[in-house]
């Protein structure tokens, strides 16, 4: 399984589509055996979820992510966790333990303050 957390350094970034890279951890039996950062590439509508699509990525864990962006991720089967913060590794761990839940943290406007990770 490849859990992707759109960060900012090492944590979890407010919005998806700006964060500064994707740590992606891959993981066998709920443990964590390799662990990779990935630069974003830009952001571009619809771009992203394609493109950690061919990365092989099962779940996308963020702060907020724009519905089109979710949209897209649901279209390919990847699970979406809006509402995430701290370390992303963290994060990344509470997943696979069963601990972090989606809070739905939909961004609907490109100025995104005070409207993701809420």
């Amino acid at each position: 399984m490849k859990i992707a957390v759109a960060s900012e350094g090492n944590m979890v970034t407010e919005h998806f589509g700006h964060c500064e890279s994707f740590i992606v951890f891959e993981a066998e039996d709920n443990c964590i055996f390799h662990t990779e950062v990935v630069p974003n590439p830009g952001h571009k509508p619809g771009f992203l979820p394609n493109y950690l699509d061919d990365l092989g990525v099962n779940v996308i864990i963020s702060g907020g992510m724009g519905s089109g962006a979710i949209e897209i991720f649901n279209e390919k089967n990847i699970e979406v966790i809006v509402g995430a913060t701290g370390y992303a590794q963290v994060a990344a761990e509470q997943y696979l333990n069963g601990e972090l839940k989606s809070t739905g943290s939909v961004c609907h406007e490109h100025q995104h303050i005070g409207e993701c990770g809420n």
